[in-house]
């Protein structure tokens, strides 16, 4: 392996070996796809990146080699479509595999991806596509919502190139066949770190959803994530349970593990099971694990001794609070402790039990050393140890990595 995590940063550890701090370091053309998967893929282009499978029982072995090469096929491919630098495509893919071609393909040619969930209506689709200014669709050819576009198609003028994944419709190109058809010859396209990367819709309490704009050091700033929260070995198998329309999936599918030179899991799901969990954990010797607390509680539901899961060596968790009940349960039965974290659509992990710490059930742990965390009041004054307050990071003395850049057209929210 490369330790290509290093080139990118210093770390600092007190003498018990806990990281008290840490420092990224990269030139300002830093590209995740170029940078981390490309230079993997020529230094060992057999090692693995991705294993994936299916309830129908396909499986894919993906090595890094693999997605450069159909990475590089991908943005040939959509570069004859007309997407180009700058552009941003709206990417609704499930856990489909192709999502990692498609992303990948986008960072290389210097579009801005927009991840989405399957499960939007036409409405959504036309504030999203308008709101955005998308210029392509690049959408599963499961359930309804290619429908939605095509129904949202007339109030989306922005919209040019509609592409589907494992399945045909009119008006809509094949992505296998276009892609397939492609030359997997692709030379760089300059980028910059602080250009867009990619873009995530953010639910608020109220209005629309806000857009969430982060650079090309947000692959950077989820070295944190995997590294000393996940835990993630360069040759684990990493597993985490989200579909790629929401945030956490690049936090547990895509950068951080990578740039440790490991390998993801997924599970091209339509409904979580809880058994068919446990069973790809012991068939697939799973290593470590993240998903939300009302998953394991779903997991404890069944004959857990049962299955081994013997190479299970750490859990995370992460979107909700988690019960201490769920905590002790799941460490009788396993042995493992679950290292809960927080962060945002905004940010990478910010606050987490990382490896080498004690997790307190109930206390999402403590901040790390990227950010300077603070709670504060109303009035913007730090609280006393044991007063409520929020959570916040301040950005006067360091530039934190991983903090998106802004609310993309929306200057008085950024604000």
């Amino acid at each position: 392996m490369l330790n290509l995590n290093l080139k990118y940063v210093d770390e600092y550890f007190d003498s018990e070996g806990k990281l008290i701090n840490y420092k990224l370091k990269y030139p300002d053309d830093f590209n995740f796809a170029y940078d981390v998967v490309d230079e993997i893929a020529k230094a060992e282009p057999h090692r693995k990146a991705m294993v994936w499978c299916n309830p129908k029982g396909e499986e894919h072995i993906f090595t890094y080699g693999d997605l450069k090469y159909f990475s590089d096929k991908t943005a040939n491919m959509l570069r004859g479509k007309g997407i180009k630098k700058g552009d941003f495509v709206m990417v609704i893919l499930k856990r489909h595999y192709q999502f990692w071609f498609t992303i990948l393909a986008l960072h290389k040619l210097g579009a801005v991806i927009i991840p989405a969930t399957f499960l939007l209506t036409a409405h959504d689709v036309i504030y999203r596509a308008n709101a955005s200014g998308a210029k392509a669709v690049i959408c599963s050819g499961e359930g309804d919502v290619a429908a939605h576009i095509d129904e949202a198609l007339p109030e989306c003028p922005a919209i040019e190139t509609r592409i589907m994944v494992n399945g045909t419709r009119d008006g809509w190109d094949d992505f296998m066949t276009a892609m397939e058809a492609a030359d997997s010859t692709f030379e760089r396209v300059p980028t910059k770190i602080d250009e867009p990367m990619i873009l995530y819709f953010s639910s608020g309490t109220t209005g629309n959803p806000k857009m969430a704009l982060h650079n090309y050091t947000y692959a950077l700033g989820h070295m944190t994530t995997a590294k000393y929260w996940q835990n993630v070995e360069p040759d684990g198998l990493h597993f985490t349970i989200a579909d790629t329309g929401w945030g956490k999936a690049v936090w547990g599918k895509l950068y951080g593990q990578m740039m440790m030179e490991s390998c993801v899991f997924t599970y091209d799901m339509d409904k979580f099971i809880p058994k068919e969990i446990l069973s790809l954990v012991q068939k697939y010797k799973i290593t470590s694990l993240c998903c939300p607390p009302t998953m394991f509680r779903f997991l404890l539901q069944e004959d857990v001794v049962a299955y081994d899961l013997s190479s299970l060596k750490y859990c995370t968790i992460a979107g909700e609070a988690l019960n201490p009940d769920v905590f002790n349960k799941w460490y009788e039965l396993t042995g493992v402790k679950l290292m809960e974290g927080f962060g945002q659509t905004e940010t990478t992990v910010m606050i987490a039990n990382i490896i080498g710490s004690q997790p307190k059930p109930g206390s999402m742990g403590k901040p790390m050393p990227h950010y300077d965390i603070d709670i504060i009041d109303e009035d913007g004054k730090s609280v006393a140890t044991g007063i409520t307050g929020e959570v916040v990071i301040r950005t006067d003395k360091r530039k934190p990595e991983g903090l998106f850049v802004c609310y993309y057209r929306d200057e008085n929210r950024t604000k």
